[in-house]
């Protein structure tokens, strides 16, 4: 698995990446594997303003439903359409198969609480 230079983990298996003035987020690869293949992605409207750590998505697996958290605050400007009717891409990977994009309304300060992935890889050990 390619992990992207600069991706940021939180401690609710999100993950972040700058990409310009917009991030992309999407679920960690342990997530992943801890939800088994996955059915469904329930996505929220574009235009949709986001708190962090609010939820904004749901993930449907075999084995279980998991609410999905907003790791930095924003308007949702773009969602992952090839999920919709193609959600195990998520499964092939983690990383490509970002979720949402959105454009960030306070980055820098909600990215602090963040992790960088050797260390996000070290605390779900």
């Amino acid at each position: 698995m390619n992990i992207p230079e600069g991706i940021l983990c939180s401690k609710t298996h999100e993950w972040v990446l700058e990409e310009g003035n917009q991030v992309l987020i999407g679920l960690t690869d342990w997530a992943v594997e801890q939800l088994g293949d996955v059915v469904f992605v329930e996505f929220p409207e574009v235009g949709s303003n986001f708190s962090k750590d609010e939820v904004f998505a749901t993930i449907e697996s075999v084995k279980a439903a998991s609410e999905i958290y907003m790791p930095v605050a924003g308007e949702v400007v773009e969602i992952n359409e090839q999920l919709i009717n193609s959600p195990e891409l998520i499964n092939e990977d983690a990383y490509s198969a970002w979720l949402v994009k959105v454009k960030p309304s306070n980055y820098q300060e909600d990215i602090e609480g963040l992790m960088e992935y050797d260390d996000y890889k070290d605390e779900v050990q």
